[in-house]
């Protein structure tokens, strides 16, 4: 069958170059919107018995959902093949069990939504929580951005790192960055009061004179982050950075990151940045997406592209 990659309208900074390493170009899709904003994506070309891949991540606002919901809708109506979601940053998945009473699982919500508006197959880059897989019935490709990271990290010619994750949920995630590398471990055990404020934080390892690497999925306001950076650094840690693969950066984000102990802040572009800022680097993820839609397309492995395949 033959292959077509479409985009999301907040999406095409990423799609495009997704579609150029992949050596196509993207899709032609319309958005039109009535005079009370409701939305409808018009395919302007034929679909029928093809490879769909439809390209957006689902990061605020929700309108960014609604529109691939109503693209793949159209899709599955005008008889397409097999239909791919293709979401870099899988929004809600935050809200991944009930955590305290009549709350929503938001993530189980919004992998129904996908499936019923027709999807046949998603794409996505590092889940909150690695059971959101469990939540669809249809097959998942959860790729790793440590197939990004790595590389960059090898690259750095770092001596006595230490990998940190900044909160007891997160221990796999930054054990894997140790393993490969073999070095320590550290964690930050947090206590939240309410979401996104933390009443208390302690350090759990040894840091001295370390070049610490803090390692999590997303990050939002970088309270998180720079709490651990400043704990870090007064237990006598030599640098410390992070790698985060979702730059939500909401609130007083880029300001908290700016008058921190951060060294630097390394991230994907599965979410577009909103302004530029001296401490952020952006590592992209366009060949690495265009390799995982080719070995979909010819029914070869997507992990055999992971560092750890």
């Amino acid at each position: 069958m033959e292959v077509k990659i479409f985009s999301g309208e907040n999406s095409e900074y990423l799609s495009s170059k997704i579609a150029d390493h992949y050596g196509r170009s993207l899709g032609d899709v319309d958005l039109f919107r009535f005079s009370d904003g409701e939305m409808q994506p018009v395919i302007n070309e034929s679909v029928r018995g093809t490879y769909v891949f439809f390209i957006q991540s689902t990061f605020a606002p929700s309108e960014n959902l609604m529109e691939l919901l109503l693209m793949i809708d159209a899709a599955k109506r005008a008889s397409a093949g097999y239909i791919t979601a293709v979401i870099p940053f899988y929004g809600y998945a935050r809200q991944d069990r009930k955590d305290k009473p009549r709350v929503p699982i938001s993530a189980k919500l919004i992998a129904n939504l996908i499936q019923a508006a027709g999807a046949h197959r998603i794409m996505t880059m590092d889940f909150h929580a690695d059971q959101i897989q469990g939540f669809f019935d249809i097959p998942v490709d959860h790729l790793k951005s440590e197939a990004i990271f790595i590389p960059y990290l090898a690259k750095q010619n770092m001596d006595n790192v230490i990998f940190a994750s900044p909160d007891v949920g997160g221990v796999k995630r930054a054990r894997n960055y140790a393993k490969h590398f073999r070095t320590e471990l550290v964690i930050c055990d947090k206590h939240r009061e309410k979401a996104n404020l933390i009443a208390e934080m302690t350090l759990i390892g040894e840091v001295k004179d370390a070049n610490v690497i803090l390692v999590d999925d997303l990050v939002d306001t970088a309270g998180t982050l720079c709490k651990a950076a400043e704990i870090i650094m007064q237990k006598g840690a030599k640098s410390v950075r992070a790698i985060c693969t979702h730059p939500v950066l909401s609130g007083k984000a880029y300001e908290n990151i700016e008058n921190s102990h951060l060294e630097e802040l390394i991230v994907c572009d599965t979410i577009p940045l909103k302004q530029k800022s001296t401490k952020i680097k952006v590592l992209s993820t366009a060949t690495l997406f265009s390799k995982a839609i080719r070995n979909t397309h010819e029914h070869r492995s997507i992990s055999a592209l992971f560092v750890n395949g």
